[in-house]
């Protein structure tokens, strides 16, 4: 995915204020070895709701006593959320439907492990550009996903 003008001037600055990663010579070796260090794990982890959450690690998570008691209107309306074989969590309206679907006491075992995997520690690239404070309790929502490539990398500090 290709970044923005804006996502691009974001990660021109934000390398220009990491005096190790901002060292690296102007050529593709230097913007390989500071795509890496973007790619890693962030430090201190950054929290962000995926966007790809299999419908086997839903199955997994479930608690399917908690399933087998929920209206047919709800198993219809969790039936239907899977069918795409994946669930976005980003998407606020799919969380408030586990939400929904899962309420009361009866759904709270399903609930808690549903949100739980719905959730994923970010790279620092995937931060960079996140919206949202990134915490446990209260992840981030991503404007770019995956591995930042060395052409983005030399893109952002040919910038004027």
């Amino acid at each position: 995915m290709a970044l923005t003008p804006t996502q691009l001037t974001a990660l021109k600055v934000d390398i220009l204020a990491d005096p190790v990663l901002n060292a690296q010579p102007l050529n593709s070796d230097g913007a390989f070895t500071i795509a890496v260090a973007y790619n890693l794990a962030a430090v201190p982890a950054f929290v962000v709701w995926r966007t790809n959450v299999p419908t086997k690690d839903c199955k997994i998570a479930m608690v399917w006593t908690e399933f087998i008691g929920r209206s047919a209107g709800e198993r219809d309306a969790w039936t239907f959320m899977l069918s795409n074989g994946f669930i976005n969590a980003a998407d606020a309206n799919v969380r408030q439907g586990i939400q929904d679907i899962f309420s009361g006491p009866g759904g709270v075992g399903s609930r808690a492990s549903l949100v739980q995997i719905a959730k994923r520690s970010a790279t620092r690239a995937e931060k960079l550009f996140a919206t949202g404070t990134g915490t446990d309790v209260s992840p981030g929502t991503m404007t770019f996903e995956g591995l930042l490539g060395f052409q983005d990398v030399q893109a952002a500090r040919e910038l004027p």
